[in-house]
């Protein structure tokens, strides 16, 4: 069988790291992103130390040189793409919408709705050359509009994170449109939402793994030929919009 290759952006920790550990684990070859090289490096030989098929691609999903350039070289290693993992996200925004700043609410943008853009839109090419491409944005149940707009939903009312509650209904309105674009082609487009994951970016306060935070996008990662596209989904099924 023809080896399975997937890119995971933001996979040299946290949720992205392990999103890799389980799709090497099912036989997929993971190309591992990440903006500081060392880390990345270190986690892809950590990685082929448990005995995975894992390689490790400089990126900065701010930098559309950075992304061109992984890009051409994932191009001149294989040829080609199966799936693509854009996980790379952060959270700047700890506090009230009326404590927020404008420069923390671009940069928060910046990495999670125009980083994750400038990635599709570059690997593009690659995924139409497999015979079964996916791709799955790393979203959140926060992005959801129609929970947030829900007074009675504990989580809109805890919810205190407007740049990156922001960031992910963008996300999600990416996966929409690339979704219907590429509906025919083969290439399957959905958000995958963790849940409340322990990971650095909340300090660790998740109440779930990152074992199991990583589980929705990895099946999502492998749908098979008839499985949905264009939709948001959870460990619990299909998520609102």
């Amino acid at each position: 069988m023809t080896e399975t290759i997937a890119f995971v952006t933001g996979a040299n920790r946290g949720i992205g790291r392990e999103i890799s550990r389980q799709l090497a684990a099912k036989g997929v070859l993971v190309i591992m992103g990440a903006r500081e090289r060392d880390r990345g490096e270190k986690a892809v030989a950590e990685m082929k130390a448990q005995g995975f098929s894992a390689e490790f691609v400089h990126l900065d999903v701010t930098s559309q040189p950075s992304v061109d350039h992984a890009a051409a070289e994932i191009e001149r290693r294989h040829g080609r793409l199966d799936i693509l993992v854009n996980n790379a996200g952060v959270a700047l925004d700890w506090v009230p919408a009326s404590e927020l700043t404008a420069d923390a609410f671009q940069e928060t943008f910046e990495t999670n709705v125009f980083g994750a853009f400038r990635v599709t839109r570059a690997f593009l090419p690659l995924l139409r050359k497999s015979k079964r491409g996916r791709i799955v944005n790393v979203s959140s149940r926060l992005g959801s509009l129609s929970i947030n707009a829900d007074p009675n939903n504990s989580l809109a009312v805890r919810n205190q994170l407007l740049a990156y509650s922001a960031s992910k209904a963008a996300l999600n309105m990416i996966t929409i449109h690339f979704a219907n674009l590429l509906r025919g082609t083969g290439i399957k487009v959905n958000s995958g939402n963790p849940g409340f994951t322990a990971t650095d970016m909340n300090r660790h306060t998740g109440k779930k793994t990152v074992e199991q935070g990583a589980a929705t996008p990895v099946r999502l990662a492998l749908l098979p030929d008839d499985g949905p596209t264009g939709g948001a989904f959870s460990d619990e099924g299909p998520e609102p919009w």
